[in-house]
This record gives C-alpha cells, sequence and structure tokens, in this order.
C-alpha cells in the first residue's frame, strides 16, 4: 500500500519545503531507511544520518535547519514533533492493515466461563482463557489465548488482554486498557509480620484499580492493596518487568520504564517520567512533572514540581553533576599527591 508524500504531510499538518512527487510504502529507521521509506529525526544525536540516509521522506521539527545538503531524493516534511507524528502514523498503519481489524465476536470452545460472568455480545475470547464468576466485560473487548480473569472483576470497553496475562478477582480496568503478553494485575502484596517463630502472611484484601487508557508492560506485576486499591490512573503506561507493589497510586500520564520498582505505599504525581531500574522506596511521595533519571534510588519525598532527579540517593540533577565533578576533581588531586610522595620517598641514585 502506498500513500504519496503530500498526503502524509497533510495528514500531520505539517509542511514541505517543495512540492513533493515522490511516494511512501514502509517506516525504518533513519540509519536502515531505503527508497520507499519513511523515518524521523528527533534526537540530535543522529543529525548526521540524515545526511546519508536513502528514505524518501524524513519527518523532522518545523525550525529545523539542516547543516549539510540532504540527499538527492530526500524530502523533508516539517511538523510540531516528529516523534509524536512517527507514532501517529504508525498507530494509525497498524490499525488499518486487513491482519489486525477487528475480527468478529467470538468465545473459543475451550474457554472456561463463569455462569454468572456478565460478557458483552461482541467481546472475543480466545483459547484456553478463563473468566470468572460475576465478572463483568464491556463491549470490543478482546482477550487473547491463555489469558485469566478472576472473581468479581470489572474490564472497560475495547481492552486488551494479551497471551497469558493475569487479573485478579475484584480488579478493575477503565476503557482501552492494554496489557501485554504474562501481565499480572491483582497479585497478592508482599506483606508479613514478623513473629517469634518465623512471618506470618498477612491477607491481602484490597484491588486493583486501573484507569481508561493503562496500558501494562509484558512480565509487570501490580499488587492488591492490603486494605483499599492500588491505582493508576488514566494514561499511565508501564514498560516490560516492572514491580507496582500494594497500595502505591499513580497519577495521570505517568510512564515508567523497565525493571524498575516502587514500594508499598508510595504515590507518584502526574505526568511524571521515570527511568529504566530506578528503585522508589516505600510511603513516600513524589511530585507532578517529576523526572528521575535511570538507575536512580529515591529514598525521601518530592515535594516540589517539575523536577529532574538523578543519583543514589537522587537529587536534583545538576547537584547530582556538580557533586560527580568534585568527586572527579578529588580523585585527580590524590593521585597528584600519591604520585609526588612515591617520588620523595624514591631513592636517590648513586
Amino acid at each position: 500500500m502506498e500513500v504519496s508524500i503530500l498526503d502524509v504531510a497533510h495528514l500531520l499538518n505539517g509542511r514541505t519545503d517543495e512540492i513533493p512527487s515522490g511516494t511512501l510504502s514502509g517506516f525504518a529507521g533513519i540509519e536502515e531507511a531505503t527508497e520507499g521509506d519513511l523515518t524521523f529525526l528527533a534526537n540530535p544525536a543522529y543529525e548526521g544520518h540524515l545526511y546519508t540516509t536513502k528514505a524518501t521522506a524524513v519527518l523532522v521539527a518545523e525550525d529545523f535547519v539542516p547543516s549539510s545538503p540532504i540527499g538527492t531524493g530526500t524530502c523533508l516534511i516539517r511538523v510540531e514533533d516528529p516523534y509524536a507524528a512517527m507514532a501517529h502514523l504508525m498507530q494509525k498503519y497498524a490499525e488499518d492493515k486487513p491482519e489486525r481489524k477487528d475480527a468478529p465476536p467470538s468465545i473459543h470452545p475451550s474457554a472456561v466461563i463463569a455462569e454468572s460472568a456478565e460478557i458483552s455480545s461482541d467481546v472475543q475470547i480466545g483459547a484456553l482463557c478463563v473468566v470468572g464468576a460475576q465478572t463483568r466485560i464491556g463491549k470490543g473487548t478482546r482477550l487473547l489465548a491463555g489469558s485469566n480473569v478472576g472473581e468479581q472483576c470489572i474490564l472497560g470497553e475495547n481492552c486488551l488482554l494479551g497471551v497469558r496475562s493475569i487479573v485478579g478477582d475484584q480488579s478493575v480496568l477503565g476503557d482501552r486498557c492494554v496489557l501485554q503478553s504474562g501481565a499480572i494485575i491483582g497479585s497478592d502484596g508482599f506483606g508479613f509480620a514478623p513473629t517469634d517463630h518465623g512471618y506470618e502472611k498477612i491477607p491481602q484484601l484490597g484491588n486493583v484499580i486501573l484507569g481508561s487508557d493503562c496500558e501494562v508492560g509484558a512480565g509487570t506485576t501490580i499488587d492488591r492493596a492490603t486494605l483499599g486499591s492500588t491505582e493508576l490512573g488514566n494514561g499511565v503506561k508501564l514498560d516490560n518487568l516492572i514491580q507496582v507493589a500494594h497500595n502505591v497510586r499513580i497519577g495521570e500520564h505517568t510512564v515508567v520504564a523497565a525493571q524498575t520498582g516502587i514500594a508499598g505505599s508510595t504515590t507518584i504525581g502526574s505526568h511524571c517520567m521515570i527511568g529504566g531500574q530506578v528503585g522508589i522506596n516505600g510511603h513516600i511521595n513524589i511530585a507532578d512533572r517529576t523526572r528521575i533519571a535511570a538507575k536512580s534510588g529515591i529514598t525521601a519525598s518530592i515535594t516540589t514540581p517539575g523536577q529532574v532527579m538523578q543519583g543514589n540517593p537522587a537529587q536534583p540533577i545538576r547537584k547530582h553533576q556538580e557533586m560527580q565533578l568534585a568527586l572527579r576533581k578529588l580523585a585527580r588531586e590524590f593521585n597528584r599527591q600519591q604520585s609526588r610522595q612515591n617520588g620523595a620517598s624514591a631513592p636517590s641514585t648513586p
């Protein structure tokens, strides 16, 4: 399926420096793109590839000024946000592919569905799925093979449960939520009371509530609350292999990268960006619009909105960078002192 460069520019409310005549048939990264491909430039570190790419068209920022000539046959499409524009086009392409069109409603014969479950007429339930008693599933929702929904759950409209994903008892999912393969919603929180003879398990009697438009990555686990609810606001996006502990609350449109762990009863604000492998202590608060660099350790509350944090323990990024520079200077000075001492103590040559 081919589409003209001009049509793509119009769809994105973008503009070109000249009237293009080429057509586009696919997407590719800027390094490996060939004739017929559309790619994008959002990170300045990749600008060098713009001048060697074989792509037919490249999405760039409206005010982008090339520092070298662009290759013959490559057209620039100027848009407000190249990354967002590329994501929009790729999503539209995926939705329009024939094999991704909505399949007719169906329930596989091997699925096990409780008699008291309420299933909308246009739901798709795949092979070996299980739906528990008194669970309600909204219209347009799809359960892929092996997914398991517990008792007394509520799933909104147009959700997608990936292969072998699990939704524990009493969990609530808003509309258009996506669980990738192997995601687990509503597993028991990690609660044990120390006693003289070991640790006694504390029953986890709460649930998990996801707002609308949430996405939970493959292998990510969200624990049910001890009491009350573990909650994710509308539009929260979690990457693969993340642990969200019991009674955590995450505000709207916060994104969290892979391998991050969030300890129990912590509240994270809205529109936050949390990098990979971040460790977040329990019973603390993180303000709205906080950004946390990868591998940071958050040991105390962050009360000022909009800060960028880095390090372990994390601190405002400028302070972290100043400290790292001071440590390097200290190390160099230490090495110079050691060299002087070693030179002064060396035996003289006869």
